[in-house]
C-alpha cells in the first residue's frame, strides 16, 4: 500500500514548529545510534535557517490524508543546471516505518521533473539515513568527507573527523 502525502510550500507562520519537530526527528534518530545524554543540537538553528536562505531554496510540509503534518524536506534548486540538492527530508517522530519518507522523496521528484541530478550528505554513522538513500531512493554514494578530506563548501559547519557521505542520484 503507497503512503498518502501531499507537499505543501512552508509558510513563514508554520516555520518555528516545522524547525522543532524536524530537529526533534534528527535529534531521536541519534539517540539510536549514541546513547547517553546528548548535550548538543544535531541540527544547529543556523544549520536549518542557513538552508532557507540558500539560492533557489524551497521548504515544504508533507501532509497526510487527515491533513496533519508528517514530515517535510527543504530543498535547493538550481534550474539551469537541472541540479537539485536535498538539504533536509525529515519524518516526524512517530510516524516512521510507514513509507513517507519515500513519499516525500518520489513527491519531490514529480514537483522537479527536468532535475537531472540530485545530492545530499548524511553523516556516516547514520545507517538508517545510508539505507534509505541507498536501497530506497536509489542513491548512490560518492563520496565520504572527513578529516582528511574535508567538503569544500562546509570546512567549519561540520566536525568531519567523524565523516559524512555524499549521494547522488541521476534521474
Amino acid at each position: 500500500m503507497e503512503t498518502k502525502i501531499r507537499l505543501l510550500p512552508l509558510r513563514a507562520a508554520k516555520t518555528i514548529a516545522f524547525k522543532e519537530e524536524m530537529q526533534e526527528a534528527f535529534q531521536h534518530g541519534f539517540q539510536s545510534y549514541y546513547k547517553g545524554d546528548n548535550q548538543w543540537q544535531v541540527l544547529p538553528d543556523k544549520d536549518f535557517y542557513l538552508s532557507l536562505e540558500t539560492e533557489g531554496a524551497e521548504a515544504y510540509e508533507a501532509i497526510d490524508t487527515d491533513g496533519q503534518r508528517v514530515g517535510g524536506a527543504i530543498i535547493a534548486i538550481d534550474a539551469a543546471k537541472h541540479h537539485g540538492e536535498l538539504s533536509f527530508l525529515y519524518v516526524k517522530v512517530g510516524v516512521q516505518s510507514k513509507g513517507i519518507g519515500q513519499a516525500i522523496w518520489k513527491a519531490i521528484e514529480v514537483l522537479h521533473p527536468k532535475i537531472e541530478v540530485w545530492e545530499t550528505c548524511t553523516p556516516y554513522f547514520d545507517r538508517r539515513n545510508i539505507h534509505f538513500y541507498i536501497n530506497r531512493l536509489g542513491f548512490h554514494a560518492v563520496e565520504f568527507f572527513n578529516e582528511h578530506h574535508p567538503d569544500p563548501h562546509m570546512p567549519e559547519q561540520f566536525d568531519q573527523e567523524d565523516g559524512l557521505f555524499k549521494f547522488e542520484k541521476c534521474v
